[in-house]
């Protein structure tokens, strides 16, 4: 058997070092000229980092991260609302971890091109269409170097992302979903903020929310460390931001004027950025099927969701493995593997999807905010109990999948 893998993404490049530990020739396909370490900061949950350890690649990846402690959750005026332990800290097997996005894939795109070697890893492709017979799925490209490419496989794998050439291909109506949200993400070099691996939570889409968190320690010799932080509001009617385009801390500032705690200060940590980028918040609707005869769809480009509770990546590598174990069983109907991949994974995520949308991790604190008006209150225990708003935290994690087993 061989698979045609379309992108080098996370999941892409997970799928690829997946099927090559199980035998399974496979070629990964990625559309720009040279991967580079770009973006800003992402946190892989224990349900992800259990998957990169059975790839083999996490002690890579821990030696370039930060393991997150604990998950801190504040109101807009800087008061404590709830707080949890995280990943190994809390007991999973394997840890929570804050790391640059572009030395994640790095770390992947490197340990691909070893084992595969790299005459199976191609950059430069981009996938224009695929076609497919009986026997097998055909891939066209067009090269970095104004070519084109054909290449037969039976079995081709969409892993090309939110704005998926193949997804278009047979959804052309298929559009994203923005409902208001828009996003600024940075990074600046400041001092650790509380233990130094907190991920913090801060305020609410409706009057202002900052996710907050360390992707490098210690960047700059003098203990500094690089810390990641998201700013997002809802503002219906609002222009939908442009991916595209770099971003200005001081378009969203305004809204975190007031936010200077005795533990943080928002608003110099924003105008302080080495780099901010602009993102809508957007997801899509869940699709009726992925699995197409010999294609199929797998991550983002199969369940792009909100960035919220970190879990785009995760159920990205969770895709891989399953279609992995799926196409390694002896004898196997491709086509039949794919469909029943899909059967498994397109009902979980699509709940995924859901959660992100409608009660994200940061429920908690639209909890506090709806309990107290909106406005501070003396302590939190006078409005809502610790092992309620846990239980918050609990359904998230049933639902995302990574639920601590008892």
């Amino acid at each position: 058997m061989k698979v045609a893998i379309l992108g080098g993404g996370i999941a892409g490049l997970g799928f690829a070092l997946g099927l090559h530990a199980r035998g399974i020739d496979c070629e990964v396909f990625e559309s720009v000229p040279e991967v580079r370490e770009m973006g800003v900061g992402i946190t892989l949950l224990p349900h992800a980092t259990r998957e990169l350890e059975a790839l083999g690649v996490l002690p890579q990846l821990e030696a370039v991260a930060i393991e997150n402690y604990e998950s801190v959750f504040y109101n807009r005026y800087g008061q404590y609302i709830y707080q949890e332990l995280r990943g190994r800290h809390a007991g999973y097997a394997t840890p929570e971890l804050g790391i640059h996005r572009g030395k994640l894939h790095r770390v992947l795109f490197e340990e691909t091109v070893r084992r595969l070697g790299p005459a199976r890893v191609h950059t430069g492709h981009r996938c224009v269409r695929v076609d497919q017979d009986a026997d097998a799925a055909t891939v066209s490209f067009a090269l970095a170097d104004g070519s084109t490419r054909q290449v037969r496989a039976d079995v081709a794998v969409a892993c090309d992302g939110v704005n998926s050439t193949v997804r278009k291909q047979f959804f052309p109506d298929d559009q994203v979903c923005f409902a208001g949200i828009n996003t600024w993400r940075g990074v600046t070099v400041r001092k650790p903020i509380l233990t130094g691996k907190s991920y913090v939570r801060i305020g609410s889409i409706d009057t202002g929310k900052m996710v907050i968190y360390p992707i490098v320690d210690n960047v700059d010799g003098q203990g500094n460390q690089l810390i990641n932080w998201m700013a997002e509001i809802r503002q219906p009617g609002e222009k939908m931001n442009d991916w595209n385009k770099a971003g200005d801390p001081r378009d969203c500032v305004e809204i975190f004027r007031d936010w200077t705690f005795d533990w943080l200060n928002v608003p110099e940590l924003i105008l302080q950025a080495e780099r901010v980028f602009e993102y809508p918040m957007v997801d899509k609707d869940a699709l009726p099927q992925w699995s197409f005869g010999r294609v199929t769809l797998m991550g983002d480009a199969a369940h792009p969701m909100y960035p919220r509770g970190s879990n785009g990546s995760a159920q990205g590598l969770i895709d891989a493995r399953t279609l992995v174990d799926l196409l390694a069983q002896p004898n196997v109907d491709p086509v039949q593997a794919l469909k029943v991949y899909q059967d498994q994974r397109l009902p979980a995520t699509a709940r995924v999807v859901q959660t992100n949308r409608s009660v994200p991790p940061d429920a908690i604190i639209m909890k506090a905010d709806e309990l107290s008006g909106g406005k501070p209150f003396k302590h939190i225990d006078d409005l809502i109990s610790q092992d309620a708003l846990r239980q918050i935290s609990e359904n998230y994690k049933q639902i995302a999948g990574f639920a601590l087993k008892n």
